[in-house]
């Protein structure tokens, strides 16, 4: 942008073309607060406040438009340029200023020199460079030189251009609409709790077994193949709790339907699953086969639920089964529809739905989606009645939504579990999601640490990427090295393409097996802490699996790791280079104490774990599966003294499953530890909840350093009304 002295216009190139164009001056931004303290919304000009469609990514939309009373003003306003149809919108940062978010991107996790658009979109083996990709969120992390930070969402569902460089934020998308600034506040967990008021929390607590290892394939072909699958398991003691079934389940592409040959009794394999421990995922796409006498086609065409043409007629494109309608889940009609339909599918034993292709993908077109100028019947409180490209960015997230609440119709009593491949900054409300088509590559395994961070660093805090890569053939290192840092994302699943070699943890020899074996372990062991850190991310908005520059956002030197993440005072170093592990790289660690600890699993080729000075965490026995936990077995709590010899940490305990946590149905324990000479002394501070204490032992690990501990017993015991662990002594 280069302003002409003397002249009131600038000159500008934009998205990479060389032309220049010339519009006005550009100028400040009006704004109001919004929401809370620190949240301010800015738009061009009256006239573009009015003008501004209605917002998805809001929980509740009257959030955005309704002003707050605050005598507070921003600490950054944007400038703003409207040219032709697009609206430019600037951000002028001091030097040192870090970039992050902007959700599903690919590349490094430090965004500076970094141009993301948001067009959703069907990547199959995908980049560092490439965008986009399958979900767009315009949101920008910025953390300042002194720690503080600030969230920038452009609320927008239309294409959009987000361009990071030397402390500048550029946003170029078609007009009008608003900019939302959340801060700044002291940390990137205050901004993302701040968000999350916004957008929703992860709305959805997820039921325990999600979190689990989820075993997948494109496809497994018949159900006997799919028990094969889950008795390896049981058999060779590996940990997994989920089988997943891609389309090749169905007859002949069709949504809703099972192939009579290969899954002849779809309840009969649900039962079977159920009884050896596993859950079962089914997929199911958008695309409908235009067929008459097919079911979901002639109900949804009676219904007129579909995507329309510019001339009227339904979009017929091409994708699995053939020509293919889409509904259009921007209508409340459709997604009642699709509702129903789910619901019925829940019948057949499914615990979980997986939406694929919902970007939505179309076969044989360059723009691998449909025409922009197709028309939607949208809720007026979405928009209305508008063309595709107003819509497409947000067409999957609204399918999840459509799929969550017909599960839910399904089962009151159980928690949905959705995945889906495309969405929008909101979608965490509905569903999962994964990184989708990565590649068996050592530059694969590397970019999955940065996708997931940046996903929760953008409101979505359960996603994970296909362990062992997609397409192509992993190694027995790279799979088993893959495997170990998988099992500490927030979503852990395998999955490979159709023609590739078989990818589950046994196919590529004993070796990499025990270290896939060592590595679910470790993962089982950890699952109370896993599940203590959703029920915060639920509450708070806050992520599960953080950068390692959140324990210091002052310190410059933790802003670019890429290898390394938080799970709450968890640390997690990985190694991503083929001939090094771990525990020969140099870990850069956070000022404090780090403990290092394992579980006597210590391999090469499984992440170096760190427990941060002060805190607790607690660990159960392993188990093959969720169902096998009990509230009896003993709990084991990891300890890490402070410089103070003080330590403390909470556990979070429900049924697993089922909405009794929000009617009192749970038990939230406060440990806290301290040392008193050469004694240690760690008991229940605090309880919250309706849950009576089991009676269990307690295992109480005291970390030293080096891997050492000193270990004791204890036992909770249930003395009145107080609840309280007796005192454990440590000798030195």
């Amino acid at each position: 942008m280069q302003k002409e002295e003397g002249k009131n216009i600038v000159k500008m190139t934009v998205s990479g073309d060389n032309s220049e164009t010339i519009a006005t001056s550009p100028t400040e931004m009006i704004f109001e607060p919004i929401l809370e303290h620190g949240v301010f919304r800015f738009d061009c000009s009256v006239e573009h406040r009015k003008a501004a469609f209605p917002s998805v990514s809001f929980k509740n939309i009257k959030d955005r438009e309704v002003p707050v009373i605050s005598h507070s003003v921003p600490a950054y306003t944007p400038t703003c340029v409207c040219l032709e149809e697009k609206q430019v919108v600037t951000f002028e940062f001091s030097p040192g200023t870090s970039f992050y978010g902007t959700g599903e991107v690919g590349g490094e996790l430090e965004r500076t020199r970094k141009r993301v658009f948001t067009w959703n979109t069907d990547a199959w083996g995908y980049g560092p460079g490439t965008t986009p990709l399958y979900q767009s969120h315009p949101w920008v992390l910025v953390v300042l030189p002194t720690g503080e930070t600030l969230g920038v969402l452009a609320d927008t569902t239309q294409k959009c251009e987000v361009y990071m460089n030397r402390g500048i934020i550029r946003i170029t998308a078609p007009t009008a609409y608003p900019i939302i600034t959340f801060g700044p506040f002291s940390s990137p967990t205050a901004v993302l709790e701040s968000l999350s008021h916004a957008i929703g929390k992860n709305c959805f607590m997820p039921p325990k077994w999600a979190l689990g290892y989820h075993q997948c394939r494109f496809s497994y072909m018949s159900e006997k193949r799919v028990a094969e699958i889950a008795q390896t398991f049981r058999d060779k003691k590996i940990p997994a709790d989920v089988i997943w079934m891609d389309i090749d389940y169905m007859d002949g592409f069709r949504c809703f339907t099972f192939d009579k040959e290969r899954f002849p009794d779809p309840s009969a394999l649900a039962k079977y699953l159920h009884n050896n421990g596993f859950k079962a995922v089914w997929m199911l796409d958008p695309g409908i086969k235009k067929e008459e006498g097919y079911s979901a086609y002639d109900s949804g065409s009676k219904d007129d639920v579909w995507v329309k043409q510019a001339d009227g007629k339904p979009f017929i494109g091409e994708v699995w089964p053939g020509p293919c309608v889409f509904p259009d889940y921007t209508n409340s009609k459709t997604r009642s529809w699709w509702a129903s339909l789910v619901k019925n599918f829940i019948s057949n034993g499914v615990d979980g739905i997986w939406n694929d292709m919902n970007e939505p993908a179309v076969f044989n077109t360059v723009t691998k989606t449909m025409p922009e100028n197709n028309i939607h019947c949208g809720d007026d409180e979405l928009g209305g009645v508008q063309n595709h490209s107003h819509y497409h960015n947000v067409y999957g997230t609204l399918m999840a939504r459509s799929t969550y609440e017909g599960i839910e119709l399904a089962d009151k009593n159980k928690r949905p579990f959705v995945l889906t491949r495309a969405g929008f900054i909101g979608s965490q409300r509905y569903a999962a999601t994964w990184t989708g088509d990565n590649l068996s590559t050592w530059e694969h395994l590397h970019m999955s640490i940065s996708m997931v961070l940046q996903l929760g660093l953008s409101g979505q805090p359960l996603s994970g990427p296909d362990i062992g890569g997609f397409g192509g053939n992993a190694t027995p290192r790279l799979f088993g090295r893959w495997m170990g840092v998988g099992a500490m994302f927030p979503f852990c699943r395998g999955h490979s393409e159709v023609a590739t070699d078989d990818h589950e943890p046994w196919s590529f020899g004993e070796e990499c097996e025990e270290v896939c074996r060592a590595a679910l372990k470790r993962r089982y062991q950890l699952l109370p802490h896993f599940y203590t850190l959703f029920y915060i991310s639920h509450t708070t908005g806050a992520p599960v699996a953080a950068p390692i520059f959140f324990a210091d956002p002052k310190d410059s030197r933790l802003r670019t790791v890429e290898n390394a993440f938080l799970l709450g005072p968890l640390l997690v170093y990985a190694s991503t280079l083929n001939n090094q592990g771990s525990h020969e790289l140099h870990h850069i660690l956070p000022n404090g104490t780090w403990l290092r600890f394992d579980f006597e699993d210590s391999h090469p080729d499984l992440p170096t774990l760190y427990l941060r000075g002060g805190s607790i965490i607690a660990v159960a026995p392993p188990h093959l599966h969720v169902g096998e936990f009990t509230l009896s077995d003993d709990l084991t709590l990891l300890v890490s003294l402070d410089e103070n010899g003080k330590a403390e940490g909470l556990l979070f305990e429900d049924d697993g499953d089922g909405y009794g946590y929000t009617e009192g149905r749970f038990l939230i324990t406060n440990y806290i530890a301290e040392k008193h000479s050469s004694i240690v002394t760690v008991k229940v501070s605090k309880t919250e909840g309706g849950w009576q204490r089991p009676k269990r032992r307690v295992h109480v690990r005291l970390l030293l350093g080096g891997g050492a501990m000193l270990d004791a017993w204890g036992w909770m015991e249930r003395l009145s009304r107080l609840l309280c662990l007796q005192k454990v002594k440590f000798q030195n």
